[in-house]
């Protein structure tokens, strides 16, 4: 640490009554901005300098700033290894090995943080995890860039890395300095692409009138006003933050003066504790990415209509999708977005044979590596368990119950629509307010201590949606869906609902029992299967025996 330099955040948080380490956190994302513009001002033609700048910026912060000496190595450690592992291993076991080393590397810091227990302190394991997403995905971008075109998809084609990258790139992308601690997790081709400012090349065939306005002979856009209303909005968010948490916390959920409060107003003040703890992460994560578009990385394209540069290619939360949700799919899928594209990406499809669906296995290799990357607290299983059941309640509800409340010929809402969206909101809401309640306690204790305060409500009302959707209530309404004059909603539905089962949200599985009954079918075939061979075997001897039998009487 450099001298001096925990004087004055030591001094301040004594007047906040905050934490040292997360005022410096907040303070190495403010610096960020300033640096990323001094960063994106560096020449276009001097790639290795901006390497050597981001370098410099993240070792400050790593050393300088929160004196984590054990945590540069440990990022050391995992980057040097995935980096090997990607050159001198060939075969299709290398990007698997190289996940099984990130992930179990990142575990061991993980468990010592959690028997550590100081949650006001910053340690290596945030920005290790968003490491484990760059350096997975970048050994499966290496493995595809020796694998024939013709055998991959489209988003692998764009992604894959023919030639290895040099060091000094390679860590330019690893320590990234605006997403070092909280992310955006990006590929390593973007950051290629970036670097090489071949990202910002102009599509052919745009009105030169429209094209995005650049300063001096620099290829990247102006950016500087759309990241300064991120980081107006990021600061709005932790200053909400900060106002509410005094208010709605785990002391007040947990302790004695809770249960004073009406049964109403106790699911209030768990709904409230939700909200709270995600403005933290709204406010954080709007800090990344305001850095990372004003350094030029947010970039995603421009519309060659009207000249509009988009700069969301890192986007990793919208709040207003998460608040406003009205069912299980807008709500995880507004949330942690590069994590949610990470799983489907690099994991839910790389599980999945070619030319096959994907299925259980699937399923379960995506949400075990969800869970496992998240951490050890037993709060998050809880959760994820339950909210695996809470999707597949809520996709059944939005399958056969829906589509009483849209018109059957033409699809459009019926004027009691407005009545089935609001119920959708506080339903989708409430019920994961209940959800999510163990990832903010951590503990069973705690967890199951607020549960009860609240009666349950979450865990009955999907066991009995459920039970409901199990029993011959699900056929009645499908044939008064058909009795309608015609049902082009239902089959919309079904389709629509099948794509998202190939699409898992943060690795939750969308059908538990499907999936498991998929797994029932796989083991019935492959013991079908045993057993023939089996047979077979049997049968092959039996004539060979018979064959030489015959054979040495004829002889």
């Amino acid at each position: 640490m450099l001298p001096y330099i925990h004087t004055p955040f030591q001094y301040v948080a004594g007047i906040l009554g905050a934490s040292t380490d997360e005022l410096k956190l907040i303070f190495s994302f403010l610096l960020s901005y300033p640096l990323a513009g001094v960063l994106k001002r560096v020449p276009d033609s001097k790639p290795a300098l901006k390497n050597l700048f981001t370098i410099g910026v993240s070792a400050f912060y790593l050393v300088g700033l929160f004196d984590l000496w054990g945590g540069a190595s440990t990022l050391a450690i995992s980057s040097i290894g995935s980096y090997c592992i990607a050159k001198y291993i060939d075969g299709p076991f290398m990007p698997w090995i190289g996940f099984v080393f990130c992930m179990g590397h990142m575990s061991v810091n993980q468990l010592a943080r959690q028997f550590e227990n100081d949650p006001g302190a910053v340690d290596i394991t945030g920005a290790q995890m968003i490491l484990v997403e760059k350096l997975t995905a970048f050994c499966w971008n290496v493995a595809d860039g020796r694998l024939k075109e013709s055998d991959l998809s489209d988003f692998q084609k764009e992604r894959a890395i023919k030639k290895l990258p040099s060091l000094l790139n390679f860590a330019g992308y690893v320590l990234f300095f605006p997403s070092l601690f909280a992310g955006p997790a990006f590929d390593y081709v973007e950051y290629e692409n970036w670097i090489e400012t071949t990202m910002f090349e102009v599509p052919a065939g745009i009105n030169p009138a429209n094209k995005p306005p650049t300063r001096k002979k620099r290829k990247i856009p102006r950016s500087g006003t759309p990241a300064t209303w991120k980081a107006v909005a990021g600061l709005l968010w932790i200053f909400s933050f900060l106002k509410l948490s005094g208010m709605y916390n785990t002391d007040l959920v947990t302790g004695d003066t809770y249960m004073n409060y009406g049964y109403v107003r106790r699911i209030w003040i768990l709904y409230m504790l939700g909200v709270t703890s995600r403005l933290k992460y709204y406010g954080v994560w709007a800090l990344t990415e305001g850095s990372c578009i004003l350094s030029g990385l947010g970039y995603k394209g421009v519309d060659p209509a009207t000249g509009k540069v988009s700069w969301d290619r890192l986007q990793n939360v919208d709040p207003w999708g998460v608040e406003s949700a009205q069912n299980t799919r807008a709500y995880l899928g507004s949330w942690n977005i590069n994590t949610n594209n990470w799983l489907r990406n690099y994991m839910y499809l790389r599980v999945t044979p070619r030319g096959k669906k994907p299925g259980f296995r699937a399923s379960m290799a995506t949400f075990t590596t969800s869970a496992f990357w998240h951490g050890f607290y037993p709060g998050y299983y809880l959760s994820f368990v339950l909210a695996s059941f809470v999707q597949t309640a809520a996709k059944n509800c939005r399958r056969y119950i829906r589509p009483f409340f849209l018109d059957p010929q033409t699809t459009q809402p019926t004027s009691l629509k407005i009545y089935y969206d609001i119920a959708s909101w506080f339903i989708t809401q409430f019920t994961f307010s209940f959800v999510t309640a163990p990832f903010v306690l951590l503990t069973l204790p705690a967890s199951f201590l607020v549960w009860a305060r609240v009666y349950f409500y979450g865990a009955i009302a999907t066991a009995l949606a459920t039970a409901f959707f199990s029993s011959p209530a699900k056929g009645l309404l499908i044939q008064k869906l058909k009795a309608r004059a015609g049902t082009p909603e239902l089959h919309k539905s079904a389709s629509q609902e099948n794509l998202a089962h190939h699409e898992p949200m943060l690795g939750l599985p969308a059908e538990p029992q499907k999936d498991l009954e998929e797994l029932v079918g796989e083991v019935k075939a492959e013991m079908e299967i045993r057993k023939r061979k089996a047979s077979q075997g049997k049968g092959n001897t039996g004539m060979v025996g018979l064959s030489s039998g015959s054979s040495g009487v004829k002889a």
